[in-house]
């Protein structure tokens, strides 16, 4: 299946079902009157938040989602029958965004979470109801309420614990292969993930979700390489995993080139909580590990991990600091009375 984060399309909820003008006539009976029924409801459109999906790939398929319109009234006071309503189906961590990709029309975080997008117009008035003491034989009826067409964007943000961050080849997918039943692609040649991986975590007993995006360059928020729209990948993560290459001759500039590239995509990304990693430390002795972690304790200003993903080498404590990022950050979004605040990003 292939993995697709945003998608287009045009939605437009039912219209309503226009009045009856009738009036009784039956024979042996000597009032007749108006009889005209309502018109049905048009059916609404929703989108609902499901398990069991990860892509919004249903959407390359088919764009246009058009709900049923209501039938009109009829005669001896019968009303037309309703439209039927449309429910699409996306993936937990949906943002719903309008014309302009700018206005969030809803974040669909949780499983079962239902948003209306287009009501179904009302029907229309038959002329039973028009009917007076002035004016006892109406010949009018109101005509159906139009429907709501949009144009939409669903822009899927994956909901993970933990989100790791480095230029490619810098072990991301080597890593969550090796702690992980993920198994993402891996080779040694730049952007060899093109596309984000989730992987579900265990140490201690404890598991959680680490999420894996293809790797960042210098201008990235340029568009070069991949770009950063994988970026929106890890805004819900508690704590970010910065890899980085012990074996590239240019370390500390690898540093400052994610760095800048956060600060650059905006939002609150830049200032999450980071475990910094100095990873492939197995082609590393005693002597250059020390040197090059002073080098990136000084340019970080925090403390430095050494990890390789390869011999599993501090990958243990790596995920214990994980873990004790990512429960900092569930107490600090718990409310005082112990029951969960609002989720932020």
């Amino acid at each position: 299946m292939k993995f697709l984060d945003l998608a287009k399309v045009y939605i437009r909820s039912g219209s309503g079902g226009g009045g009856c003008v009738s009036f009784r006539r039956e024979k042996y009976i000597e009032y007749g009157g108006p009889d005209g029924g309502d018109g049905g409801k048009g059916g609404s459109v929703w989108v609902e938040a499901v398990e069991g999906l990860n892509t919004l790939i249903d959407f390359r398929y088919q764009q246009h989602f058009f709900a049923q319109n209501g039938q009109p009234g009829m005669g001896r006071q019968r009303t037309g029958k309703d439209g039927d309503g449309i429910v699409l189906k996306v993936p937990v961590g949906t943002e719903i965004l309008d014309e302009d990709q700018e206005t969030v029309i809803a974040d669909l975080t949780e499983v079962g979470q239902r948003v209306l997008l287009a009501k179904g117009g009302n029907g229309g008035w038959g002329n039973l109801h028009f009917k007076t003491s002035t004016n006892q034989a109406p010949r009018r009826a109101n005509p159906g309420q139009e429907g709501v067409e949009r144009t939409l964007w669903l822009r899927l943000k994956l909901i993970a614990d933990a989100g790791l961050l480095g230029l490619p080849n810098a072990g991301k997918s080597t890593f969550l292969a090796a702690t992980s039943n993920a198994r993402p692609k891996i080779a040694d040649y730049p952007f060899t993930t093109l596309h984000p991986n989730l992987g579900v975590v265990e140490v201690d007993g404890a598991e959680f979700v680490v999420a894996d995006i293809p790797g960042l360059i210098g201008g990235a928020h340029e568009g070069r390489g991949l770009g950063d729209t994988f970026l929106g990948h890890v805004e819900r993560c508690s704590v970010l995993l910065h890899l980085l290459d012990g074996t590239s001759g240019t370390l500390i500039e690898d540093y400052h080139t994610i760095i800048h590239e956060l600060e650059a995509y905006g939002g609150a990304l830049a200032d999450k909580p980071r475990v910094t990693v100095l990873n492939k430390i197995d082609a590393l002795d005693a002597e250059e590990r020390d040197f090059l972690r002073e080098e990136l304790e000084a340019a970080c200003g925090g403390p430095v991990m050494l990890m390789s993903g390869v011999s599993r080498e501090g990958v243990t404590e790596v995920l214990r600091a994980l873990k004790a990022r990512i429960d900092e950050d569930r107490r600090r979004h718990a409310a005082p009375d112990g029951e969960a605040g609002p989720w932020q990003p």
